[in-house]
């Protein structure tokens, strides 16, 4: 079924944070291209009901990197559990 201007759908509402209802306001080749939740009123591109990405900051990560590193004494990733497990296994067998 065709979208016509002021039609309601459902679609993720970036201010809500939850897939609300919401109205076409504009189309774009008979598909719609801006919605308006009927909730809080925001404006936004219609995200055929999916949430954008989550954002990832770079500093946070490497922050966190710097206190594990500090934590554990070595670089995060060069040693793990997995290492240890077959440590262990191998003085087991020998």
């Amino acid at each position: 079924m065709r979208a016509r201007l002021g039609d309601d759908i459902d679609d993720f509402c970036v201010k809500c944070k939850r897939v609300m209802n919401h109205a076409v306001v504009s189309l774009v080749n008979d598909e719609p291209a801006k919605v308006r939740c009927r909730t809080c009123h925001s404006d936004h591109d219609y995200r055929h009901e999916q949430p954008p990405p989550p954002k990832v900051d770079p500093r946070k990560a490497a922050l966190f990197n710097q206190v594990l590193e500090n934590v554990t004494g070595g670089v995060p990733g060069t040693e793990g559990p997995a290492e240890d497990k077959v440590t262990a296994a191998e003085e087991e067998t020998a």
